[in-house]
């Protein structure tokens, strides 16, 4: 069995992949993490961790 990895999922992306990457990562929908991460850009630490995640988090290869 292969572990789980945390990538960007670009064939469900709204922009970047990072919450269809998170969302498939954790188990849970992708809606929830996508409200979740709104709610948290309105903060200024969630937008920074937003954009610091597009850049780190590499892309999924089939």
């Amino acid at each position: 069995m292969e572990p789980k990895k945390l990538t960007k999922d670009r064939s469900r992306a709204m922009l970047c992949g990072v919450c269809a990457g998170l969302a498939e990562y954790a188990g849970i929908d992708v809606t929830i993490v996508r409200l979740l991460t709104v709610l948290l850009a309105f903060t200024s630490i969630g937008l920074i961790l937003y954009i610091i995640a597009a850049i780190i988090m590499p892309d999924k290869t089939y």
